[in-house]
């Protein structure tokens, strides 16, 4: 005589805690992530220095500039002079003089004082020296007073 085995439950796996803890995860690592690099355009190659060093401090009122070249993808330059690169526009550096004026309207608004503003400029290595001074002078004409220029260390 033949018995039938009763049929197997089928085994399902609630996912319910394990949705709740990939969500916690992402939650967290959203919270932890360094978004301090959003002002960095990468169309900007910084000058490599073997003195170079990130701030020890991060200060509480900065405005980041990017100046650097319109390159092909070869990395030649397509128009010999710089740009400020903005999100989505790009000026001459005289023709950023309206864009400092406006900040330091906004920083005054704010009743932040423009010697507490500290203007960190990003300047490719092959913009010439002359350019970055224009852009300081441009920046002390609008009453800024502090600066801090980026460069990156050497890879080995």
């Amino acid at each position: 005589m033949k018995f039938k085995s009763p049929p197997m439950p089928s085994a399902e796996m609630d996912m319910t805690p394990m949705m709740d803890l990939t969500f916690q995860l992402i939650s967290f690592f959203m919270m932890v992530t360094n978004f301090d690099q959003t002002q960095v355009d990468e169309r900007v190659r910084l000058p490599t220095d073997a003195l170079a060093k990130p701030p020890e401090m991060k200060v509480e009122h900065e405005l980041v500039v990017n100046i650097g070249f319109k390159r092909a993808k070869d990395g030649s330059r397509l128009d010999p002079l710089p740009f400020v690169f903005l999100p989505g526009e790009e000026l001459r550096v005289p023709e950023y003089k309206q864009r400092l004026l406006q900040e330091a309207r906004i920083y005054q608004a704010k009743s932040v004082k423009l010697a507490d503003v500290t203007i960190v400029v990003r300047a490719d290595a092959d913009v010439p020296t002359g350019q970055v001074q224009e852009f300081i002078k441009l920046s002390q004409d609008a009453k800024f007073e502090k600066f801090a220029l980026r460069a990156q260390q050497p890879t080995d």
